[in-house]
């Protein structure tokens, strides 16, 4: 009697790791603005562009990274690696996205020691960038994620909440708070 294999052990392509290891470089070289540009980026290049996996995957694996400790950028991107090719595409993934990071922050941080950039121009375009993308990322995900008036109200109310009251535990309460709202409107529907 033959065994399954499972896809544990499914045998990964030398192409598709190096597929992984280019795109993840890329992203590393090129994603500037902190975590929440960076699930933009993600989206863009990995959803989008790539199709590698769709929204309502991609919208669990950022809710799952958020709970996660640590990161959740990074968990994002070592989770579509490891969706693409199991755990070495998670491990490639990583260090295409991280070790561009590393180097920049040890140049960086030998260039600082001798130089005033901390106030450069180009900095604060860099910023002004990374609000651009972020904003485009959170247009195109609401157009998904909330196509129904009800599901509008909740991420609003958790937007104004959320800026109101700015603390860790606001953001627990809200994440169960909504998921509570979204479990008593739609429970009926997924039945």
């Amino acid at each position: 009697m033959k065994k399954k294999k499972n896809n544990q052990n499914k045998n990964v392509s030398i192409p598709s790791l190096l597929e992984i290891l280019f795109v993840s470089t890329r992203l590393g070289l090129t994603s500037f603005g902190g975590p929440i540009a960076h699930l933009g980026y993600f989206h863009e290049e990995y959803i989008r562009r790539r199709k590698w996996m769709d929204e309502k995957h991609y919208a669990d694996l950022v809710a799952l990274c958020q709970f996660l400790p640590g990161p959740a950028s990074s968990q994002v991107g070592i989770g579509i690696g490891v969706m693409r090719a199991g755990v070495l595409g998670g491990i490639v993934s990583f260090l295409g996205f991280t070790i561009p990071s590393v180097l920049a922050l040890i140049v960086f941080a030998l260039l600082m020691q001798g130089l005033d950039i901390g106030s450069a121009g180009w900095i604060q375009g860099l910023k002004i960038v990374a609000v651009a993308v972020v904003a485009h990322a959170i247009i195109g995900m609401a157009q998904k994620l909330t196509p129904d008036l009800k599901r509008k109200a909740i991420a609003l109310l958790s937007l104004v909440v959320t800026l109101l009251w700015q603390t860790a535990y606001t953001q627990i309460g809200i994440i169960l708070l909504s998921g509570f709202i979204g479990f008593l409107i739609y429970k009926k529907q997924y039945k």
